[in-house]
């Protein structure tokens, strides 16, 4: 009985035992549960998100529908162009949103006011939505949170027979009005997963009660039989293991703990401060405190001892503990892993190396890498020295020695090193230059017991002695068979000095780095040719002129240099052309693309040709430069570039501009405001579009400035070039008194980012107007006779203007210009005479046929007037107006140019003419 008793008593016991949350089955029950309701969950938030999504497409779909039904409706066009639309398309509108079970049915006119409304108070009224895309044939499709709630609302477009947009159609509906089939299922999930947790409960439970029956048949013959397999496998295993009792007394001891322990064969029983023990041991042991893996060294072994106290000493609830140590040998496990350790740290070096160098192809970044990633960890000082080759991006030739201290770091300041920057002789003896000429590195693990290190510079070495530098791997820099430069590792202080399994170390990461920095050094050396041959190609200079004060800025793009490009060229009559090009692209090929439009672009205006005709010769030398191409030719088209061509005449303040693909001017009139003209925007240049290139002409200020530009300033790619033309509108806005230097500046602080992907070219002119009495004017009837008091109001001119050392000369160019235009020329002829840097004087007249320079034979008794206007003026030459042409000339007025009279030079033109 009593035994029967104690098995229920064990039974009931263990039931509620097992059965509890710190038994197994209670805590597999309590993961089951767990992983139920998140599955639920899970399951709910899935059809919760499919719900809403169909609500919100089914949302669209429907309100979508409606608006082209009502919009492709007979009558609907007709309707609402009608004089009372609100009257017909009310109803009609209100009996299709009943029908089709919708928020709302609006009619829209062209300018966006609601012609139909659920609510009519809300009719007459603009509408929220952008009339803009609905005017351009686009159907809208949007969200939109109103007074009923989040709802989805489309408009469409409404043409008229002629196919022109009268108007739009829009329809919205609410999505909690959609119901949707996946809520529909949220009963089914619920209950499955209530079935889930009672198949769970009822689980649990069978498991318990087989853990019950099966635990609770164990007999003495059991328990005897794991009694002994538990000895024989505590006195077998190769880890000691010590039980001490609450009294400090050994309870058990197996083989091995005796055996490292070195303990007698009676120790069981006796107490442990009896026995001898090394007194770190024999403390742990009694304290009874916890211990972990705590290393103790007993004779030539080192073991590793682990302690933790036992609960429920002697069965009685509260008494004092005994406590359980484990003791292993680590002897050879520390070597072994000191050694993995050191491999382990080696190899977490060369990862590193591999993800930290080379990041950027910037030489001296790539270096300053290298010194970074085994500074502390491999050596406690690096230095990377260079051939100044490298740094320049040149060839090496494999015989450099000499090199340049590119960088110097280690674990802390003060170290004496040649210090950055500073240029070293090195010594055929030293190390850097042995690893330099095999090819492999060098190994010094004591520094004073090398002589050749020290003849580099006997007191500079001394002073790292002194320092505590004791160990040195130099390690070159060899990529592709080119010798680059070397690293040298140092160690300093109490750290171990280098040995032979570092050197493979020192050669990987220096190979590693060695490649990644001749990338650099041919980046740069790339770098450095499409940047030379890009500034050889744009202006050196600006052209002395009066029209305009010019300020400009260039900026590369981050990736390379590009095919932007800008000019301020001369021309006739004081005028000045603005030019601003962007060929697409980077590298060597849209440098050199840009050069030849740009001395295109000089050549035809050396011609004259207004802006539509020079952009339509450049179209068709892009063209041409593509149908150049050979088959095998696998370098970049040149299709894509774009450019702006403006011509402003100071004595009119007109401005004829024209652009090919290219972002529009922005003007700053002298008051502050700011303006876009609108200049027609033709196809960029080389497209083969045939199209003709439209200009603009428009009248500009006196102190009003032009803000010219490439697309890289206004546009990224984090926004478009919209609103970028609005961040440099409000950049140069409302700042009336800046000149172009501080226009430039003022830009380029707003836009357009510390490091930019595509060139920028700047160009900002202030324009200024010959004053009136520097010009002069007449009108010259077609009679040879006038050509005297013309001269003679010429002269008094010149006299007033101070320049009377050219009248003589002046006159004779006048005199012939004149009666040619008489003789050959038809009305109206009008001579004018500018004063600017140089002394302009022009004919013109309604005759489009230009004279042509030829010499006169000896017999000859005309054809040398226009010979000697040639010898007279510096230059010459014939422009097309929109009434005929104008043949002007220019008389250096500064420099060794002019002319101090004309007496002597008109001779020797004469003379010359005959051959004489």
């Amino acid at each position: 009985m009593a035994g029967s008793e104690r098995s229920s008593g064990a039974t009931g016991g263990g039931a509620r035992s097992v059965f509890g949350l710190r038994s197994v089955v209670g805590q597999m029950f309590v993961l089951q549960l767990v992983v139920v309701v998140l599955l639920a969950l899970g399951a709910i938030f899935l059809l919760l998100l499919m719900s809403r999504q169909e609500s919100h497409q089914e949302a669209g779909s429907r309100s979508l529908a409606l608006a082209e039904g009502f919009a492709h409706a007979p009558g609907t066009a007709a309707a609402i162009v009608s004089p009372n639309p609100t009257a017909v398309l009310q109803p009609r509108a209100e009996a299709a949103r009943k029908g089709a079970e919708v928020s709302f049915v609006v009619v829209l006119n062209r300018e966006g006011i609601r012609l139909t409304h659920p609510l009519p108070d809300r009719i007459g009224k603009h509408t929220s939505t952008d009339i803009k895309p609905l005017l351009a044939g686009e159907t809208v499709v949007e969200d939109w949170v109103g007074t009923l709630g989040p709802q989805v609302r489309a408009y469409v477009p409404v043409r008229g027979p002629g196919g022109e947009v009268v108007g739009a159609v829009g329809a919205g509906v609410t999505v909690a009005s959609i119901q949707s089939a996946a809520r529909e299922q949220l009963p089914a999930v619920l209950g499955a997963t209530g079935a889930a947790v009672l198949l769970s409960t009822g689980g649990a439970a069978l498991l318990s009660r087989r853990l019950l029956r099966q635990t609770h048949g164990l007999g003495p013959t059991e328990i005897t039989r794991m009694y002994e397999h538990h000895d024989a496998v505590l006195h077998s295993v190769r880890e000691g293991v010590v039980i001490v009792g609450p009294d400090g007394a050994l309870r058990l001891v197996n083989d091995e703990a005796r055996r490292l322990l070195r303990l007698p064969e009676d120790a069981e029983g006796r107490d442990v401060a009896g026995l001898d023990l090394p007194p770190g041991i024999a403390d742990l042991l009694v304290s009874g405190r916890e211990a972990t893996d705590a290393l103790y060294r007993v004779g030539d072994r080192t073991l590793a001892i682990s302690q933790r106290p036992t609960d429920g000493a002697d069965d009685h609830p509260g008494a004092e503990s005994g406590r359980v140590a484990t003791v292993r040998d680590t002897t050879e496990l520390l070597t072994l892993s000191g050694r993995a350790e050191a491999a382990q740290q080696r190899l977490g070096v060369v990862y590193e190396a591999g993800m930290r160098i080379g990041t950027t192809l910037d030489v001296r970044r790539t270096a300053r890498e290298l010194a970074e990633t085994t500074v502390g960890r491999f050596a406690d000082f690096v230095t990377v020295d260079l051939v100044d080759a490298v740094l320049r991006g040149e060839e090496l030739h494999g015989e450099e020695r000499d090199v340049r201290r590119i960088v110097v770091t280690g674990v802390r300041d003060g170290a004496p090193f040649a210090a950055e920057g500073s240029r070293i002789e090195l010594a055929p003896a030293t190390p850097q230059v042995r690893a330099m000429s095999t090819g492999r590195a060098v190994l010094k693990p004591v520094l004073r017991d090398a002589p050749g290190w020290r003849s580099q510079d006997p007191e500079g070495t001394q002073r790292l002695m002194d320092y505590g530098v004791h160990s040195l791997l130099a390690a070159p820099l060899l990529a592709r068979g080119t010798l680059l430069g070397v690293v040298c590792f140092w160690r300093a202080g109490p750290r171990e000095p280098f040995d032979a399994d570092d050197l493979a170390l020192a050669e990987e990461v220096a190979a590693r780095a060695a490649v990644s920095l001749d990338n650099a050094r041919r980046y740069t050396r790339e770098h450095t040719m499409a940047v030379t041959l890009q500034h050889s190609l744009m202006p050196r200079y600006l052209p002395v002129q009066e029209a305009v004060e010019v300020a400009y800025r260039y900026l590369p793009a981050q990736a390379g240099v590009g095919g932007d490009w800008f000019d301020v060229i001369p021309l006739p009559g004081a005028r000045v052309a603005l030019v601003v090009g962007d060929v697409v692209g980077h590298g060597l090929h849209a440098a050199a693309t840009m050069g030849r439009l740009r001395t295109a672009v000089h050549n035809f205006s050396a011609l004259d040709l207004p802006p539509d005709d020079i952009l339509g010769h450049l179209d068709e030398l892009v063209d041409r430069m593509d149908q150049e191409r050979t088959p095998g030719d696998d370098g970049p088209d040149v299709t894509g570039a774009t450019c702006l061509y403006a011509v402003y005449d100071p004595v009119t303040g007109d401005c004829v501009m024209a652009r090919a693909g290219h972002p529009p001017p922005v003007v700053i009139h002298p008051d502050g405001s700011v303006t876009v003209p609108d200049v027609p925007v033709s196809p960029p240049l080389g497209t083969g579009s045939g199209l003709p290139v439209e200009t603009a002409r428009f009248t500009l200020p006196e102190g009003a400035r032009i803000v010219l530009y490439t697309d890289g300033l206004v546009e990224r790619p984090d926004r478009d070039i919209d609103t970028g033309l609005g961040m440099l509108i409000d950049a140069v806005g409302g700042r009336p008194g800046l000149d172009p230097e501080e226009t430039c500046r003022a830009v380029l602080t707003a836009l357009p980012g510390a490091q930019p992907r595509d060139d920028i070219a700047l160009l900002v002119a202030r324009i200024h107007r010959l004053d009136a009495d520097r010009i002069a004017e007449w009108q010259v009837p077609s009679d040879t006779a006038a050509v005297a008091p013309v001269r003679a109001a010429c002269a008094a001119k010149l006299q007033e203007w101070g320049l009377e050392e050219i009248v003589f000369t002046t006159e004779l160019i006048l005199s012939e210009l004149i009666t040619n235009a008489i003789r050959y020329a038809a009305q109206p002829i009008t001579v004018r005479m500018v004063h600017s840097t140089s002394l302009i004087c022009e004919v013109f007249d309604g005759s489009s046929t230009a004279p042509h320079l030829r010499r006169a034979a000896i017999t000859d008794e005309g054809g040398r007037g226009l010979f000697l206007v040639a010898q007279l003026a510096d230059r010459w030459g014939t422009r097309y107006t929109a009434r005929g042409k104008a043949i002007w000339t220019e008389q250096n007025l500064r420099g060794p140019g002019a002319a101090p009279s004309g007496g002597p030079d008109l001779t020797d033109a004469l003379l010359d003419h005959w051959n004489l």
